[in-house]
């Protein structure tokens, strides 16, 4: 009798451990919250989303996007997803910053990781990784090609049309000036900020203003408010610049885009965050070595030999030979 006891005790113990065993392990799971352009910019935010989507798939990671409206949202939409428990949280973009701080101190157990802003703007918080661009160096590379097709057109200025005033937005067109200046000496660069991100109409008065000052050459830097500006240079037409994404799908009137690697600086957080190497307390920054920055497909249209023209300056960069590219904005 206790030798049948004990058996069934045993079958009893052994029926424990396999279900246990056999209960899936905790997923891994990561939040991204966007900034008031939304997934549709085409563009900062979408490809944010790409790399998020992408981690998903290859890394097997739950994943969940929460869109903000206005930025009365940032502070709530961060925290709800670390109070669901979501390993690691991912801002999308500058205006993000000051949520970001405060979020993450409530919640210390939680990763955050955010797109353009560095760890030391966060306070040096050790659960938060700042994902920065080289933005100058691609910008110098748009600049000098816009330099060249106004050149091509007899044309004597060029433009950017930022959205708000931020240190990634204003990376981009320093270089943006620099480079055209190098391409064009005396050639005359105009910048104006719509003050907006996702309002179209706002861009592309800043935009038309531009060209009926002289300008041959749009760069947008102001996500899908930005999108306004490239539609003005093409009733204009004149060149526009893209940023971001490869915008070349709008048009031949796009001489090139200055992109950046969003989706796979979110890819590679979230791939460290899982993997338990989360680089908390400091910044990964990609430049065109790493293939963080790049330019995008040149127009059709493009003056003979810009892309072989502009790739050798790009080598330059690389090399160390074009160096201290400004990132401010005189």
């Amino acid at each position: 009798m206790k030798r049948l006891m004990f058996l069934a005790l045993l079958a009893l113990a052994l029926s424990v451990v396999a279900s246990a065993s056999s209960t899936p392990t905790a997923s891994f799971k990561v939040g991204l919250v966007t900034d008031l352009g939304g997934l549709n910019d085409r563009g900062f935010n979408h490809l944010a989303y790409v790399g998020l989507q992408r981690a998903g798939k290859d890394l097997g990671v739950d994943t969940r996007v929460v869109e903000s409206k206005s930025p009365a949202d940032y502070i709530p939409n961060l925290s709800a997803l670390a109070r669901q428990g979501y390993q690691l949280v991912i801002g999308v973009g500058f205006t993000e910053i000051q949520a970001i701080q405060a979020v993450a101190k409530q919640f210390p157990k939680t990763h955050f990781a955010i797109v353009d802003v560095s760890n030391a703007d966060e306070g040096h918080l050790k659960n938060v990784e700042g994902l920065l661009f080289k933005e100058q160096q691609v910008g110098y590379l748009a600049g000098y090609a816009a330099g060249i097709a106004a050149k091509a057109r007899g044309g004597t200025a060029v433009s950017s049309v930022g959205g708000q005033k931020q240190p990634p937005v204003d990376r981009f067109i320093a270089g943006y000036q620099a480079g055209a200046k190098a391409a064009l000496p005396g050639v005359k660069v105009i910048n104006g900020y719509s003050q907006d991100f996702s309002n179209q109409a706002k861009c592309k008065e800043v935009a038309l203003n531009q060209i009926a000052a002289g300008s041959v050459v749009v760069f947008q830097v102001a996500g899908g408010c930005g999108l306004g500006a490239l539609d003005a240079a093409k009733q204009k037409g004149v060149w526009g610049i893209g940023v971001d994404a490869d915008q070349s799908f709008l048009g031949t009137h796009i001489l090139t885009s200055a992109t950046k690697g969003v989706d796979q600086a979110v890819f590679l957080s979230i791939k460290d965050a899982k993997s338990g190497a989360f680089k908390g307390g400091h910044d990964a920054v990609y430049g065109l070595d790493k293939k963080g920055v790049g330019l995008g497909k040149f127009s059709p249209k493009a003056p003979a030999g810009l892309a072989a023209k502009v790739n050798a300056i790009k080598a330059q960069i690389i090399s160390g030979k074009i160096k201290n590219i400004p990132t401010t904005v005189k």
